[in-house]
């Protein structure tokens, strides 16, 4: 099968697992227009090859994903940027990039599982989640301080259903940052282990998933995800994504993003990030 150039995602297949290495390290993996289709389209390759059981989704360098590229956004560099000049546009930007493409990952029928180091924020948590499981490293910090920055979260509220009702509003509210140990006692990841062995230990659990048979993996995917929709994930969602439009055209909401445009603070999720672990 003829593998497409990629410039934002590697993507590379060894026996029965397909690594999908989000790379844009010198932008912390920030989701450009670029990279969440090229992950699409490896999705599609991954999808096609009968002999790939399951799919690992990694970052390059010192961080997993510090969430949407908000300079593409601001800047409006690409078609799907400049569509947000309107409220209608926006939502149909953040219909077909966002919700769309990670509905697609959650409901992926083959196990898929997030290999995450360092920042972990906003939709980069909201891409992690979207995985069957999660392998940190030791240094692995997940955050989403967009509420400062007058964001409901992201487009997919993953938060109550990774942390429960309550530890969310704290996390969301106060713009907490959970490091990997906490994270792994909250059941938002599966496993910890060092950043030397993440890649490993990623692997490892890969070459475990791919012993059982696809169409029961793909079963108990199924059928897990149909129990989390019984009790309204998807609903949830969708409901918060219409929220998260609202919001996103309130005057304040504007407000804020012109400022940004102009070059005042809270450019970015990193730059938001860097601000809490500084304690500002």
């Amino acid at each position: 099968m003829s593998v497409p150039k990629f410039e934002a995602i590697r993507y590379e297949v060894d026996g029965p697992v397909a690594t999908l290495t989000l790379n844009r390290p010198d932008a912390a993996n920030a989701q450009s227009t670029q990279m969440l289709e090229e992950l699409d389209a490896a999705l599609d390759l991954a999808d096609a090859d009968d002999a790939i059981r399951v799919v690992v989704i990694a970052g390059e360098g010192k961080h997993f994903s510090a969430g949407h590229d908000l300079k593409e956004i601001l800047e409006g560099t690409t078609e799907w940027a400049r569509m947000r000049e309107t409220a209608e546009g926006k939502l149909r930007h953040e219909q077909v990039m966002y919700w769309d493409k990670c509905i697609r990952l959650r409901d992926f029928r083959k196990p898929t599982i997030a290999a995450v180091q360092g920042v972990c924020a906003a939709a980069g948590l909201m891409l992690a989640s979207m995985c069957d499981l999660i392998v940190a490293a030791d240094d692995a910090r997940f955050s989403n301080p967009v509420a400062r920055m007058t964001g409901v979260g992201v487009e997919l509220l993953v938060e109550p259903w990774e942390l429960g009702p309550r530890k969310a509003k704290e996390f969301l509210l106060c713009a907490s940052t959970i490091e990997a140990a906490e994270a792994e006692r909250l059941g938002l990841v599966n496993r910890v282990v060092s950043r030397a062995d993440l890649a490993k230990a990623a692997r490892d659990m890969a070459e475990q998933v791919a012993l059982v048979p696809p169409v029961t993996a793909q079963a108990i995917k199924d059928t897990i995800n149909h129990m989390i929709d019984g009790q309204g994930q998807r609903e949830s969602w969708r409901y918060h994504f219409m929220v998260h439009q609202f919001v996103s055209n309130s005057a304040t909401a504007l407000a804020a993003t012109d400022a940004r445009k102009e070059g005042g603070p809270g450019r970015s999720v990193m730059d938001a990030v860097k601000r809490e672990q500084a304690g500002e």
